[in-house]
Formats: structure tokens, sequence, C-alpha cells
């Protein structure tokens, strides 16, 4: 188990690509194959029901694995993790207006960047905290804490930026939020300091079973969208970079404004940079269901934070090495 568990996330980038790539072609897969092969990628007639039991699945798994010392130093840490918090709620909705703007994006675009900007933090952050030797405590607190504030933050943001453009319900957006992401974790926090058999059990599946969840979500918007991906204009990947490299520069500069150390910076830009584009596919099929563009550029985002999250990590841990070294030789 904990082979499999090395593999998967320590190649989860390969992984999301191949898998998604499958249920890309599964149509002529099963043109060829004469309609013999069902879809395993949108097996449920009801996607946007079925998206949202993975997300609690997914959310139920990271509470579950959430440590009480973790907790305990978000408590008693407070004022950074909320200063670090802020530094992303309002550069990356910023970030993500500005950028559609610049790229004149208009209708499910401009939908869909802005729904990747007012997201919660990714827990792959802080996976990709660890690798750059920055600070994983620090990391695990910021995505805690803006997971719990998602629930206020994002159909208010929503509200605020996609006024113009599309009625947003921010009262139904805020209760589904509330019992899809905070009450699954609070749920598997629990039932993990109460039972030991659920804690054992969380420690040898959980973080597989999210992983996976949040691959087969992606997969099934690749599937689902067949004939939208294709016709994306190049237009839109290019804001999407330019908002992935723009909030790991929020970050990494708001870790300075906020007088963060060197290895919070490094977790802040991060957690920044690596938005849960997987809420935000869910958001956007559960209440944009007549843009499904809106969920591609999701999707879209969330191979591309993947990518530069990797490679920043690994040149974090590289310039981190350097300097150590460096040290040693004075």
């Amino acid at each position: 188990m904990d082979m499999f568990k090395k593999i998967l996330s320590g190649y989860l980038l390969i992984w999301l690509t191949l898998i998604c790539m499958l249920a890309y072609y599964w149509p002529e897969i099963q043109v060829a194959s004469r309609g013999m092969i069902p879809s395993y990628f949108c097996p449920f007639n009801v996607p946007g029901w079925a998206m949202q039991i993975m997300i609690a699945v997914t959310m139920l798994a990271i509470g579950s694995l959430l440590p009480v010392e973790e907790v305990k130093m978000v408590i008693r840490r407070w004022p950074r993790i909320l200063s670090g918090t802020a530094v992303q709620f309002i550069s990356m909705p910023l970030l993500a207006y500005l950028m559609g703007r610049a790229f004149h994006l208009e209708g499910p675009w401009f939908i869909g960047i802005m729904l990747v900007g007012c997201v919660p933090g990714a827990m792959a952050s802080n996976m990709l905290t660890m690798i750059s030797k920055g600070n994983v405590s620090y990391s695990v607190g910021l995505t805690t804490s803006s997971t719990f504030l998602s629930p206020l933050m994002v159909p208010l943001l929503l509200a605020f930026f996609l006024s113009t453009t599309v009625k947003i319900d921010v009262s139904k957006i805020s209760c589904d939020l509330l019992l899809t992401v905070v009450c699954p974790v609070i749920i598997g926090f629990t039932l993990s300091r109460l039972l030991k058999w659920w804690r054992i059990t969380a420690e040898q599946v959980g973080e597989i079973v999210a992983n996976i969840v949040i691959i087969w979500i992606i997969a099934s918007v690749s599937a689902k969208n067949h004939g939208c991906i294709g016709s994306t204009p190049g237009i839109v990947a290019a804001a999407l970079i330019c908002l992935n490299i723009g909030g790991y520069l929020a970050g990494w500069f708001g870790g300075f404004f906020v007088g963060l150390d060197d290895r919070m910076r490094r977790a802040l830009t991060l957690e920044v940079g690596m938005q849960n584009a997987g809420l935000g596919t869910y958001l956007a099929t559960t209440y944009f269901a007549s843009t499904p563009q809106a969920a591609i550029v999701c999707a879209m985002y969330t191979f591309g934070c993947m990518f530069t999250g990797i490679v920043l990590a690994q040149l974090f841990r590289l310039k981190k090495t350097q300097d150590e070294r460096a040290e040693e030789i004075r």
C-alpha cells in the first residue's frame, strides 16, 4: 500500500495526464468497439450530484489525515495564518479578474477563470511545500484556514466579481460548500480522534482516495466536454498561465509584506498559486451547467498548476540545498 501511495502521489501529474487523455479519447474508443465498452468517466445521470459526493469524500479523507498538532498550530499562530490566507483571498480573485479583462475573456471563459481565482488553496501545495523544504505546518495551516473560510469567501467573491455576468445565489453556494467541504473535514478529524481503526485506515488509504477522486473529477470533465475542449481558444491558456505565475509572485512578495521567514514564504507561494481547481470544477458543473466551458478552464488550471508547482518546488529545494552547502563551507 505504501508503495502504491508513493507511485500515485509522486507521479500525480503523469497519472492525471494519462487518465484525462484516455477520458478525452474514450468516445473514439467506444465507436471503434461498436459501443461495447461503457463510459467509466461519466457513469451518473446527474454529474453534479456525483461530483458533490466525490468532493465530500476527498474532504473527509483530508480531515481524517489532519494531525491534532496542525490544528493547535493554526490556533496558536492565527495572526500569521490569517494574514497568509488574506493574501490568497485578496490577490487571486483580483489577478483572475485582471487576467480575464486583459485577455478579453467573456462568458464561460471569464466565469471559469474567476472560479479558479476564488476557490481556496489545494492540498497538493502541502506535498509540494515538503518537497521545497518549506514550512509544511504553515502550509497545512493555510489550507485548513482557507478551507474553513471558503463557504463565506467563495460565494461572496463570485457575487462581487461576476455580478454583471451571471446571477450568483450566495446563500445556496455557501450552504453547499459548508456541507460538501467543511463538514466532511470536521467529521473526518473527529472520527480519527475517536476511532483508532478509522485513523489507521485513513493513514493507509486516505491520501490515495483523495488523489484518485481529483483525477476522476478532472477526467470526467474531459470526457463530458469532449467536443468543447478542442475549440478552447489559446488565449484562455495564456490567461491561466499568467494567473498561475502571478499567484506565485503574489504569494512570495505577500510573504515579505506580512513578515514571514523564508520557509513560510515558500509555503505561502505554493499555497497561493496552487488553487483548488477540483473544487472549482465541481462548482462549475453544479452552478454553471449551461456553460460547460467554465469547467474546462478549471480543469486546465489543474494541469498547469500541478506542472509549474512541481517545477517551482524543485527549484526552491535546489536553492535551499545550495544555500546549506555554502553555509557549511563558511
